[in-house]
């Protein structure tokens, strides 16, 4: 796993980009925090693309981040529904953050939301989380859908090929009918509520809906239940994401 090297103290690395490999939090998070001027280097806030030395005076919120590479954590777990998959544990009560009550600084890949439940990983691997979540890496997730009434063969074909929601339509995916009301989905992307928003569109409610599998990584826990991916999924999941982009911008 590659690692920062905090003595070598003439490189400078971007400030989201370093406190992604220091296990803080991912790029995307330090870009808002940029965003909300909560960052400060040497007593300065900064701004978007500021580039740090390992030496430099980072702090957070006013309090000085310590600087040492943690050891990455992977965690599956089962998220039950009513679970927010959010770390702002001060705004938000019913966490997943504090519901894990894991003690090291972790935070999810992605999200559920509030009302749907299953598989989904938090790790301090910053980079990691970057990889897996954006789209142009098309990496797989697999959701088990229960609706409101019976599905037609329409509906398969339609979700299939791609659904107009959020000024966009969605890439075409893997639709499989299980039973009367219940289908298989897999998607590449993640946008907003975006089963829900699909169905919707085509006048169905979704009724449950539950992730099941996370590329390699396959649900096979009890809900509200966590455990550490093994060194074989690990190794797997490296593999897959080995010449995937991490980059935002």
């Amino acid at each position: 796993m590659k690692k920062l090297n905090i003595d070598d103290s003439e490189k400078k690395v971007r400030i989201n980009k370093f406190l992604s490999e220091i296990g803080y939090c991912s790029r995307r998070e330090a870009d808002k925090l940029i965003d909300e001027k909560k960052i400060s280097v040497n007593g300065k806030i900064i701004s978007m693309g500021t580039k740090v030395i390992p030496s430099d005076k980072i702090e957070i919120n006013g309090i000085e981040i310590e600087k040492k590479n943690e050891e990455k954590i992977y965690i599956a777990f089962n998220k039950p529904k009513g679970i927010v998959c959010t770390t702002n544990t001060k705004v938000e009560k019913n966490n997943i953050i504090d519901y894990i009550n894991y003690p090291k600084r972790i935070f999810p890949i992605g999200r559920l939301d509030k009302l749907s439940e299953g598989l989904i990983l938090l790790t301090n691997d910053g980079d990691i989380i970057n990889k897996i979540l954006r789209s142009r890496n098309n990496h797989d997730k697999e959701y088990i859908v229960t609706l409101n009434k019976p599905i037609k063969e329409e509906f398969i074909k339609k979700m299939s090929n791609g659904i107009p929601i959020l000024g966009r339509t969605t890439k075409k995916c893997f639709v499989k009918k299980i039973d009367n009301k219940k289908f298989k989905i897999i998607l590449t992307e993640g946008l907003n509520r975006q089963i829900r928003r699909m169905c919707e569109y085509l006048n169905y409610k979704v009724i449950k809906l539950k992730r099941i599998r996370i590329m390699n990584i396959n649900l096979d826990l009890d809900v509200g239940k966590y455990r550490f991916l093994s060194n074989n999924e690990l190794k797997k999941l490296n593999e897959l994401t080995k010449n995937s982009s991490k980059e935002f911008n």
